[in-house]
């Protein structure tokens, strides 16, 4: 069988018996024609199967219909949640998204800036990773969005970020008012703008409620180590140094699952001798035993107004100073690993 030719727009026209100019609005859906013009033209472009020349459509517009998703751990739940989301919004705006993995390696984050500027894309999102966006090696004026990431010069950036602060704050004092008065942090030891206003929210809450700051009690994990595991290690080792403790804030829900584990390797219950609280509200909070106690981001809402904002500088929107930043709400979701005891009489 032969194969059919892509035929041009302006045959598309002559069969159709209309002007080019009628032919682009039909295909585009943009303008004024007749549902009877719309018809035949579409009659025409299904029997000869055209099909758009992106390529050449894009060189036209100096548009490419793309945009370039930076991701530091596909396989993060949190973060695989947050580009589910992202894609769908732009999908719906007729986007193609290209999602570029960097597993936390600087050198493979400034290549993708690279990659995507070469690509063409027309706007880039970063989601966390490393703190000095790599604007050097992009030769065009691309407009580029952080989500949960101040860079180091944000005077004119953009960005979408959770109340990280409000977060470790709320998260500390959950832990106070179920009566903890030496309580751990469990946290990744990287100058990132979350995990340092994490810290800086629990150290808030011990300084309101006159709770001692200790600093052994500051568990700072190597960003190579800052996981489960690493979690379980540290808390193994706080226990066996006989250093006593009765909450723990871990900054994200592994490694407080982590943190939990280690404790029940020791014997120690959990609510009632030790309380803990995460941060994420991943799925393992609520299927783990006890359920976990833990800070709730508003994922959908960061991805919608990230997105919005990138969407809206992609087509030269013009946004106010005072609208280059947003900063979501948290809220704290409350299980059985904070849970008071019980008094038995």
């Amino acid at each position: 069988m032969e194969k059919k030719r892509n035929i041009s727009i302006k045959e598309i026209a002559k069969l159709s018996q209309v002007s080019v100019a009628t032919v682009s609005r039909v295909i585009n859906n943009n303008g004024r024609f007749s549902e009877e013009t719309r018809k035949r033209v579409q009659e025409v472009i299904k029997q000869y199967g055209y099909t758009t020349n992106m390529t050449a459509k894009s060189l036209r517009m100096s548009k490419s219909k793309t945009v370039g998703l930076i991701v530091p751990s596909i396989d993060n739940e949190w973060f695989s949640h947050l580009v589910l989301e992202i894609e769908k919004y732009f999908f719906e705006k007729n986007y193609s998204v290209f999602i570029c993995n960097t597993s936390q390696d600087e050198q493979k984050e400034i290549a993708y800036f690279k990659s995507l500027d070469s690509k063409m894309v027309d706007g880039i999102m970063c989601i966390s990773g490393i703190e000095e966006i790599p604007t050097d090696v992009i030769t065009r004026n691309i407009p580029i969005v952080c989500i949960d990431r101040k860079p180091k010069d944000h005077a004119n950036a953009y960005y979408v970020e959770s109340n990280h602060y409000s977060g470790g704050y709320l998260a500390t004092e959950e832990l106070i008012k179920k009566g903890c008065k030496r309580i751990a942090i469990v946290s990744r030891n990287k100058t990132l703008s979350v995990n340092k206003q994490r810290l800086e929210g629990y150290r808030q809450a011990l300084k309101d409620y006159g709770l001692e700051e200790y600093s052994e009690l500051q568990l700072l994990l190597d960003p190579s180590d800052a996981n489960y595991e690493g979690a379980r290690k540290a808390i193994n080792e706080l226990i066996k140094n006989k250093i006593p403790f009765d909450g723990v804030f871990a900054t994200n829900d592994w490694r407080a699952y982590g943190v939990m584990v280690g404790l029940t390797e020791n014997n120690i219950i959990v609510p009632d001798d030790v309380k803990v609280i995460g941060f994420d509200d991943i799925s393992i909070s609520s299927s783990c035993h006890p359920s976990l106690s833990t800070i709730r981001q508003d994922v959908i809402s960061l991805a919608n107004e990230a997105s919005r904002i990138l969407f809206d500088l992609m087509n030269e929107k013009e946004i106010e100073v005072s609208q280059r930043r947003y900063i979501i709400p948290v809220e704290v979701i409350r299980r059985d690993s904070t849970k008071k005891k019980i008094s038995q009489f």
